[in-house]
């Protein structure tokens, strides 16, 4: 996988379902749309160094399988052992389960509207059936699979970059109204601020996704942390502007009552083509999810390599030369967790356990400093305590 590869990952995994389900969650929370702006802002810092600590893990251990690897290195079998399984069990299959959901809801917004209930049972089908195909193009080449990825992740720019240019527009024309007073009901509340902080680090995440395919990166040495360097900035610029967008086009009230924040976005400032949004965020999502499927099923290929997981589970096709049966296994836990009622319940599963690994991972990082200093760093974070 080339530079550019590597980069539509990132971007084509964190701009997932995140940007429009997120919105409402931090703004009911904090209270303001001031407050609201600077939290999208603090966890798109906060990701950014993060993301940074996991270029000098990934540079200086090059082996795929992400937290695994670093668990593995630094902490022994035993943690590695059971933070696979972890991952196996929750962190994976809930993240694609819950993205395949947003695209099936998003999917069907042109045809049910505002005014009626999408059907939960075909929202449900349309999920598992996005988790299929993908599967199957993940299993049959993993250069259409890289291809599927830099073109969703287009795909989702170009609809961002709408949303941002239509409400920047908006905003020139002297439509400032929701931006008077920005602070007022500021909640002063450090539970809701660190609920909001939540719901914003989960629409960032998927930055250290890439971590995941080392061995399979070109010059990971170089292309890792370049990646990593070129795409969460711009995630971050594009968050904070689309976010700024939303508040253009409607009020406070308006973005926490709303269904779907960017059909709403749409239907208040694009008139007859409204309809591009909810299929804009379906294939931003689609995207999503395939990212999450070429990323994550490396991880149960590396932990079968190392005795933690059957032997079949680390065999690669010899046709097609894609580690076809984890792509199955991780199918089939993806297709179980879309019969879970609730999508909320879901994302405190995958955001909980993601950040604690997140967090024992650059605990690593520092392990290593201390009992192995003399190992080959490209690159070398300074910032990696403040992260912890």
């Amino acid at each position: 996988m080339s530079l550019l590869n590597g980069v539509t990952i990132i971007v084509g995994i964190i701009i997932g379902s995140g940007i429009f389900i997120s919105p409402q969650v931090v703004l009911s929370n904090t209270g303001s749309v001031g407050l609201s702006l600077l939290v999208w802002t603090f966890c798109g810092v906060f990701s950014l160094v993060g993301a940074l600590c996991y270029g000098e893990l990934g540079t200086a251990i090059q082996m795929s399988g992400g937290d695994y690897a670093y668990f593995l290195l630094a902490f022994g079998q035993l943690p590695a052992f059971l933070l696979l399984w972890v991952t196996i069990l929750i962190i994976r299959p809930t993240a694609q389960a819950i993205v395949a959901i947003t695209f099936g809801q998003y999917l069907l917004e042109p045809f049910f509207g505002s005014h009626c209930e999408t059907p939960e049972s075909v929202v449900r089908l349309l999920a598992a059936l996005c988790i299929l195909i993908l599967t199957f193009i993940n299993m049959y080449s993993v250069k259409m699979a890289t291809k599927v990825q830099d073109l969703f992740t287009a795909a989702k720019v170009i609809a961002l970059i709408i949303i941002i240019i239509t409400g920047l527009v908006y905003l020139c024309m002297g439509n400032t109204e929701n931006f008077n007073n920005s602070f007022e009901g500021t909640t002063d509340d450090p539970k809701k601020i660190a609920l909001a902080v939540y719901g914003g680090l989960f629409a960032y995440g998927g930055w250290n996704y890439l971590n995941y395919v080392t061995e399979e990166l070109k010059d990971p040495a170089r292309n890792l942390p370049r990646a990593i360097a070129l795409s969460v900035p711009v995630v971050i610029l594009i968050y904070v502007l689309a976010n700024i967008a939303y508040f253009t086009a409607m009020s406070p009230e308006e973005l926490l009552i709303s269904k779907a924040v960017a059909v709403t976005f749409g239907q208040k400032l694009l008139g007859p083509m409204a309809w591009i949004m909810p299929i804009s965020v379906a294939l931003s999502t689609f995207g999503g999810v395939n990212g999450l499927l070429l990323t994550g099923s490396r991880i149960y290929f590396v932990g079968a390599r190392q005795g933690h997981l059957p032997d079949a589970i680390a065999m690669i096709s010899v046709k097609y030369r894609t580690p076809t049966p984890s792509l199955v296994l991780t199918c089939i836990l993806s297709l179980m967790y879309l019969l879970s009622p609730n999508i909320i319940t879901l994302i405190n599963y995958f955001s909980f356990v993601t950040w604690t690994s997140v967090g024992i991972s650059i605990a690593a990082l520092l392990y290593l400093r201390v009992y192995e200093p003399d190992r080959t760093r490209p690159i070398k974070v300074k910032t990696n305590v403040l992260f912890v």
